[in-house]
């Protein structure tokens, strides 16, 4: 069961991450894992899978589900593009019918990529010039997998981000200018769209280089998460242009907004009683497995669809696991709409019977 090499285009052929920026995919590279194993052997019995994504790269495999459901999946062929499970969704047994290739996904860091690259604005600031307009996907520092699965927009509702983005201010420094001064009280986070910063520490009455941060990085999270003095000073190498959020700005969209959640019994009475399915996945997932009756909307086409939805409705939204319909919500509700969360997304659903009530 040696490791074998993942490459962005082997993300790139599966879903959701087909629709993925390219740039994002490299960033999950270290999180993915493709292992080998034999004719006739389970490999689900030959490890712990929980909180992995596992697709099928190739050969063979029967797919045994908990409601007795039998399938064979064939590495490479378009059902194969689907995960053979995540969480919630284990199949009850598997075998290999040939020696087969399982690429296995940290799950929790995927679905925090897939959120955040399809909640990114091309300007978070539409009314900006072409020349003022930030480029966020080049925001590698602050989208890195690192960042937002552990750091300190870790604990950020998917509600917020375009609110987020759109509080940063943009302000032009220049070269020697101290951007943050260790012993400080913390004020900002940063965000460097132009030029380069140093870092560097007061240790015993010398100053001690801690690292050049260039565009793309973000720094000066950990006083304001803390709510500590400033560890250290960042200076500007070159000119630059930084873009700064607030502390209250940064404290306050960390918090869960009031949506309205329901739990999978109660979601299907509401539909019972008129309201509609909305699936917030990509196309190709909910043509996968969407709930019958279901409208899709994908996530980053919601704002554009909005005047095509009736507001005399009331909207359950789902997707995979309840981030990317958390966001979805808050912009329904944002504009009038009646809407609530399925809350633990697709996977709370745990029964045939219950998708068949939807």
């Amino acid at each position: 069961m040696a490791a074998l090499p993942v490459t962005a285009d082997t993300l790139a052929a599966l879903y959701p991450f087909a629709e993925v920026d390219e740039q994002r995919l490299g960033q999950l590279l270290p999180l993915c894992h493709r292992e080998r194993f034999r004719q006739s052997i389970d490999p689900f019995r030959q490890r712990d899978w929980g909180g992995q994504v596992v697709y099928l790269m190739r050969g063979e495999l029967r797919v045994t589900q908990p409601d007795g459901i039998v399938r064979v999946l064939v590495g490479g062929t378009d059902r194969a593009l689907f995960p053979v499970s995540q969480a919630g969704q284990m199949p009850a047994s598997t075998k290999a019918i040939t020696d087969i290739e399982l690429l296995r996904i940290e799950e929790e860091a995927a679905d925090i990529v897939v959120t955040w690259d399809q909640c990114l604005p091309e300007s978070a600031v539409p009314q900006r010039s072409q020349e003022e307009a930030t480029d966020w996907r080049m925001m590698s520092g602050m989208f890195a997998v690192q960042t937002l699965t552990y750091g300190a927009f870790s604990s950020l509702p998917p509600a917020h981000i375009a609110t987020l983005l759109e509080r940063f201010q943009r302000s032009t420094f220049r070269r020697g200018d101290v951007v943050i001064r260790q012993g400080d009280a913390g004020d900002y986070y940063y965000l460097i769209e132009q030029g380069r910063c140093l870092v560097t520490r007061d240790v015993a009455g010398t100053s001690v280089e801690l690292a050049e941060l260039k565009a793309g990085d973000a720094f000066g999270e950990e006083a304001l998460v803390a709510d500590t003095p400033r560890n250290a000073s960042v200076t500007m190498r070159t000119d630059g242009v930084l873009l700064m959020l607030s502390k209250a700005d940064f404290n306050a969209l960390l918090r869960e907004p009031l949506l309205n959640h329901c739990g999978a019994d109660e979601a299907v009475q509401r539909i019972l009683q008129g309201a509609v399915w909305l699936d917030v996945r990509f196309a190709a997932e909910y043509q996968h497995d969407g709930l019958p009756r279901a409208m899709n909307v994908p996530l980053n086409e919601l704002r554009a669809a909005m005047p095509l939805l009736d507001k005399s409705h009331e909207y359950i939204v789902y997707c995979q696991t309840g981030r990317r319909s958390a966001a979805a919500a808050f912009l329904l509700s944002q504009r009038g709409f009646r809407v609530a969360v399925l809350e633990g997304g697709l996977r709370s659903l745990t029964g045939s019977a219950v998708k068949e009530r939807g």
